[in-house]
């Protein structure tokens, strides 16, 4: 039977992707000057696990990188070097390095060789500053096996008995033990393994290492006279050299005729039997078994589904939604009396479907951290090029959007942090003239606000300079004037070309970006607002439906179509009166509500169907809202307000201007649903 590889492949690009942005984050928080030993030993473990796994898969380039920064990781955590920002800009260069690696065995995308060896070459003379104490095996070379060689001096020795293992068991403990210095290998006699091993460590470590990956009380360990340890065959475990996972094994266990005579380094007479090691190893096992008892109990709380797996649930509920509606609708037309258990279990299958359509539609949310966690490098990296200092904080990391959302808000969101830093944050020194800390904050936060949730880009830096805006907008053609509010003002910086930045550098500066952050979150369903104050700082908001994938809607009707007006962008409906109704030559109709002129849009007009009424007078106008501008559609009734389930009309017909998608009403039929900022661009 052939196994597909690829699966396990998969989980490995997955989990060291997850791995490098854990780590990532880890050396954004870390406190140079006194780092959490924690946060040390969480860095250090996400490095090892990397390289365990590349190593498994035979990964060699991404093992030999991680090799050297395990090594370096390992003095710092131990306390045999201290943690410098140079260390940390070094290891945040290597999580760059490792993740292009990744993505080239993943993807298949170009791998920069050079820049790999680059950053191979920086974490080696970083590590060459350490003061010489006992080095880890990750230090070797093939050239440096023999100890003389090394100026490493060791305390004491001792031969490790290993019951019979398996290849994969043994080179892992080599690998491990190798972290507590100088490894070597006897030749193979009988079942077991005998390693000898050179180190400033007790027999406790041992122990504790062995004891994850066999039965302590198995494991026989002598002490040994360091003279004797060179009688041995050297054999350093290779995968810590870096040269994969799967080359050392042969060397470890090879054919028996080709050493028949191999020597064995006879140990020292005291030999630690099993029953002593007991009362040691107690504690350990018992803690041990703790350890995976957790680990067992989180591992078994989360599961990888494929997305795609995840949509076809969903579109199964969608369907069931739709089944459910058809049975209310039908079980309306019944006696009550006469088919009251109908009745009453048809409420049942309602209030079911409803939660099950919950539950299922928060298996596609994610936590906004999953954007937020992205910034703090870019901020950090940008800061510096731009030689400002800023302070980058979240706010609601926890809060939850719908998977396809949070995917597409990435770039609008990028966009908005860079021009934060670059346009809005002072220079350090100008900070301080106009009284203020000379380091800059800059806010993410996102909070829920009824089926919304609210994301702001928030700075404290110089705001949105009026006169500046309007000037460069008169310069591009824009029709403006000295009474616009300043809401209106601000909002013209989303126009497409427009850029009040005196230069042009790599981070912005060319007029394009803000008005496809304005097109890209309208599409989303979204709105963008922005408030500002000179001198005090600039805040961008985005409101967003939680879910593209259900949305309360608006069931309108004209001639003899229904169609479906999202709820988010209606503000009211009412029945005009002819005298409120007013033609301007040229322009269309308007419509006064309260002391205001709004453009009357009529739908029947727009979509070519025969309406019930042609005056507004005798149908129903209903006040939408779309970037700050208000509009009325004129239809013939309102039937009715209910959630729906949206379709992709694109995917399965073709674009249709004015609509956004469709849905199955409860009755079978087809309704389309409006894309009201697309209708009231094409009406003006």
């Amino acid at each position: 039977m052939t196994i597909d590889m690829s699966q396990f492949f998969q989980v490995f690009f997955d989990e060291a992707e997850e791995l490098l942005a854990e780590k990532e984050k880890l050396l954004l928080a870390v406190d140079i000057s006194s780092p959490d030993p924690e946060d040390l030993n969480a860095i250090f473990r996400a490095a090892h696990s990397i390289k365990g796994g590349a190593s498994t898969f035979g990964l060699n380039d991404m093992t030999e990188v991680t090799h050297i920064l395990e090594s370096l990781l390992d003095k710092i955590r131990k306390g045999e070097m201290a943690l410098t920002a140079e260390h940390v800009d070094a290891f945040l260069i290597t999580k760059d390095i490792l993740k292009m690696q990744l993505d080239g065995h993943r993807l298949g995308t170009p791998v920069d060789q050079d820049a790999v060896a680059d950053v191979r070459m920086l974490l080696q003379s970083l590590s060459q500053d350490v003061v010489a104490v006992a080095a880890p095996i990750a230090s070797f070379s093939h050239k440096n096996l023999d100890d003389e060689n090394l100026n490493v001096v060791y305390k004491t020795a001792f031969k490790i008995e290993l019951p019979k293992v398996s290849k994969e068991d043994a080179s892992a403990l080599m690998s491990e033990l190798g972290l507590l210095g100088a490894i070597s290998r006897q030749e193979n006699t009988g079942e077991n393994v005998v390693l000898n091993l050179k180190t400033n460590e007790g027999q406790d470590d041992i122990i504790s290492i062995c004891s994850f990956i066999l039965n302590p009380d198995l494991l026989k360990i002598s002490e040994m006279q360091l003279a004797d340890v060179s009688a041995g065959k050297v054999a350093v475990a290779e995968e810590d050299l870096g040269y994969g996972f799967f080359e050392p094994l042969d060397a470890m266990f090879p054919p028996e005729e080709k050493s028949p005579d191999a020597p064995v380094v006879k140990a020292a007479p005291e030999v630690v039997e099993p029953e002593k090691l007991t009362a040691q190893t107690e504690k350990k096992t018992a803690a041990k078994k703790e350890v995976e008892k957790v680990n067992n109990s989180q591992e078994s709380s989360t599961i990888r589904v494929g997305i795609e797996k995840v949509d076809q649930l969903i579109n199964l509920i969608g369907e069931l939604v739709i089944t459910q509606a058809m049975l209310e609708q039908r079980t309306q037309e019944l006696d009550p009396i006469a088919n009251e258990r109908l009745l009453s279990s048809v409420g049942h299958l309602t209030r079911n479907t409803r939660d099950l359509q919950e539950a299922v539609m928060s298996i596609r949310m994610m936590p906004m951290d999953y954007v937020f966690s992205r910034f703090p490098r870019m901020v950090r990296d940008l800061a510096t090029k731009l030689g400002k200092k800023v302070e980058f904080v979240t706010y609601g990391a926890s809060t939850e959007l719908d998977k396809g959302l949070i995917e597409r808000i990435v770039d609008p969101l990028t966009h908005l942090v860079r021009n934060s830093i670059d346009h809005g944050i002072e220079m350090p020194a100008t900070r301080v003239q106009a009284g203020k800390n000379d380091t800059g904050k800059l806010s993410l936060s996102a909070v829920h606000q009824g089926g919304n949730i609210v994301i702001e880009v928030s700075d404290d830096g110089g705001g949105l300079h009026r006169d500046k805006i309007l000037a460069k907008a008169r310069q591009n053609g824009l029709i403006v004037s000295d009474s616009m509010t300043d809401s209106e003002v601000w909002l013209l910086i989303f126009a497409p070309g427009f850029s009040t930045a005196e230069t042009v550098t790599d981070v912005s500066g060319r007029g394009v970006g803000m008005d496809v952050v304005k097109r890209n979150i309208t599409a989303m369903g979204g709105v963008v607002d922005i408030r500002s104050a000179k001198g005090y700082g600039t805040t961008i908001t985005i409101s967003l439906p939680l879910t593209l994938a259900i949305l309360d809607g608006m069931s309108i009707k004209f001639g003899d179509e229904i169609y479906i007006l999202p709820l988010g962008f209606v503000m009211e409906s009412l029945q005009p009166a002819k005298a409120d109704i007013k033609e301007v030559n040229g322009k269309g109709r308007v419509v006064k509500v309260r002391d205001e002129y709004l453009p009357l849009v009529p739908l029947y007009e727009y979509f070519d169907i025969k309406p019930k009424y042609t005056d507004p007078s005798d149908g129903i106008v209903v006040i939408v809202e779309v970037d700050g501008k208000k509009a009325a559609l004129f239809v013939d009734d309102l039937v009715g307000q209910q959630q729906v389930v949206v379709k992709n009309i694109e995917s399965n017909y073709k674009k249709v201007p004015g609509i956004s998608g469709a849905t199955i009403l409860g009755d079978g039929g087809v309704a389309l649903i409006l894309d009201v900022a697309a209708v009231l661009r094409t009406a003006r």
